[in-house]
């Protein structure tokens, strides 16, 4: 009869931690110069915007008028994708912002825990999940 009970104790305890890792969202908050190995639930990186607006403006000639142009062609040629890539991209550096994160890389669980300087995300994990279980 005890060792039935601590079985049930067991597997309640599992699907506990089960059901709490579940619910953990995962972010990782960095650039294209600071990669993190690992998949997380959404990736920031906040030079995303500079990046998509450096490629947008790649080539274009010297002359105003002309530039002026070809920017006026390329809008029309994909200004839905462009404006859907920008919003997003600014939205996750606000989201990181509105989060705090002041430096990268930067691995937040739920929007509460961050771990800052870590570049393997199962590590940085391990580190938050440490100390979960000391807190109360």
């Amino acid at each position: 009869m005890r060792t039935g009970s601590l079985w049930l104790y067991a597997v309640t305890i599992g699907l506990c931690l089960w059901a709490s890792l579940a619910r953990t969202e995962v972010w990782v908050v960095t650039d294209q110069h600071h990669p993190v190995a690992g998949t997380p639930d959404r990736l920031i990186e906040l030079d995303a915007p500079a990046r998509i607006e450096a490629a947008f403006s790649a080539g274009l000639p010297t002359n105003p008028e002309n530039a002026a142009a070809a920017v006026r062609q390329r809008m029309a040629a994909g200004k839905k994708a462009l404006h859907l890539r920008l919003s997003r991209a600014y939205q996750d550096v606000i989201d990181a912002w509105q989060l705090g994160v002041d430096r990268i890389p930067a691995v937040v669980v739920d929007q509460r825990y961050v771990v800052y300087g870590e570049h393997n995300l199962r590590r940085a994990l391990s580190r938050i999940e440490a100390y979960r279980r000391q807190q109360p």
